[in-house]
């Protein structure tokens, strides 16, 4: 039996932090070791901030996951309202893992994601370099798109230097991988049509054998519920990043006018978000300050409580701000689609996720800063609250994801992909 190739990967995060794309990588490297000897290098877990002091003694830490081997890099702790403590941090792990590199022996491939922002298509340069590897670029979001959409820097000097930077990333690549057909077509754009650098379009996914459908009367959905007084409610829920790049900020003045509201079976609606990011404090004062006793917070739940979390939802947010379309594709719509739940979708016309909500027909979707269309929408939800139309439409998802979303079918196309190097 011939030997197995070997694949690095340069995550930012990965198991047991909490990071989506930590959750994306480590399914990818564990669903692909049946073909690659893998190694990961990524921080030590710090998601959250914060650093358990079993990782403060050494600068590097060695494990094996599931069969992956991890090498961990010490970095500062941070706070994720503070921008020089989050950029001391993102440092640390850059820095750190171009050391690294040289600690992971030969490797045949290096395989490296859109985060941090620009650097995280440089640590990949750099390890097909050392390495004298062949390259695969996964955007997950194009920077500084993104950081332009919602005006996070207007430095003209630094956004600039970021865009000639991440190009640079993406000609030196052998492979550049994106998720969405709207990221494909920025693809295109940056190089105005022109040598493009070879591009494929792989779907995220979930797990859909670990989040799928759960009856409403399940133990462990109404235990979750009653928990956090979620019971013989109506619950609109937010899960996932409360950060910078989903208007959280604005929607949650639409959410005050549903203050009092009840549906035509007499449930209380209540809005949840469950999770964690820079914008939670600002909806927390802003809920506080308002007096909105519709709105829980709930906190980050361990994937093990994942589908119970998602199940106690009746309906679900999936929200992008304005100009993010071709930029960023958020991946908790598929989590949303295999617990098989109906989709509020504030999404720009033509991305990725709108299309696949129109596709599968399994949510209503407004464009990104229509408030009255919000508000609308949300409407037509609670009036529709209990009934078979509700239902069907959330089930309409799972069915899609089912025959084209499955992790298995993306998980080899990325191996496959790999393979034609």
């Amino acid at each position: 039996m011939a030997e197995k190739k070997k694949l690095l990967i340069y995550a930012h995060y990965y198991i047991p932090d909490t990071a989506s794309t930590g959750q994306i990588l480590r399914e990818l490297a564990e669903g692909m070791l049946d073909k690659f000897d893998i190694t990961v290098i990524c921080v030590v877990p710090s998601y959250l901030g914060t650093i358990d002091d079993k990782y403060k003694t050494r600068k590097y830490y060695k494990e094996e996951i599931n069969g992956v081997k991890v090498l961990r890099i010490r970095v500062p702790e941070f706070s994720k309202v503070s921008k020089p403590s989050r950029i001391k941090n993102i440092l640390g792990y850059f820095f750190g893992a171009m050391a690294s590199t040289f600690k992971v022996g030969k490797q045949d491939y290096v395989f490296s994601i859109s985060q941090p922002p620009v650097l995280g298509g440089l640590i990949g340069v750099w390890g097909k370099w050392v390495k004298n590897a062949k390259y695969i670029y996964s955007i997950q979001d194009f920077n500084p798109e993104q950081t332009m959409a919602v005006g996070y820097s207007k430095n003209q000097i630094i956004l600039k230097a970021m865009m000639w930077f991440d190009k640079f990333s993406c000609r030196r690549s052998d492979l550049v991988i994106t998720v969405g057909r709207d990221l494909v077509e920025t693809m295109e754009k940056r190089f105005y049509f022109k040598k493009v650098p070879k591009t494929a379009l792989i779907n995220n996914w979930i797990d859909e054998k670990e989040i799928y459908p759960l009856p409403q009367d399940d133990n462990k959905v109404l235990s979750f519920r009653k928990y956090y007084g979620l019971d013989h409610k109506f619950v609109i829920m937010y899960s996932g990043n409360i950060g910078l790049y989903y208007d959280l900020e604005n929607i949650i003045k639409v959410i005050e006018k549903f203050r009092g509201t009840k549906t035509s079976d007499g449930r209380d609606v209540v809005f949840t978000f469950v999770g964690a990011g820079t914008v939670l404090d600002k909806l927390v004062l802003y809920v506080k300050d308002h007096h909105m006793d519709n709105v829980v917070f709930i906190p980050y739940q361990d994937k093990e409580y994942l589908n119970y979390s998602l199940n106690a939802g009746d309906v679900h947010w999936c929200v992008n701000a304005k100009g993010i379309k071709g930029v960023s594709c958020p991946s908790k719509y598929y989590g949303l689609a295999a617990a098989g739940k109906p989709v509020m979708g504030v999404l720009e016309e033509g991305s990725e996720v709108q299309w696949l909500i129109e596709q599968s027909g399994n949510g209503l979707c407004c464009e990104p800063g229509d408030y009255v269309g919000i508000e609308k929408m949300i409407d037509w939800f609670i009036k529709n609250a209990g009934t078979e139309k509700l239902t069907a439409m959330g089930l309409k998802g799972r069915a899609y994801l089912e025959k084209n979303l499955t992790q298995e079918v993306s998980i080899q196309k990325y191996a496959d992909e790999i393979m034609k190097l």
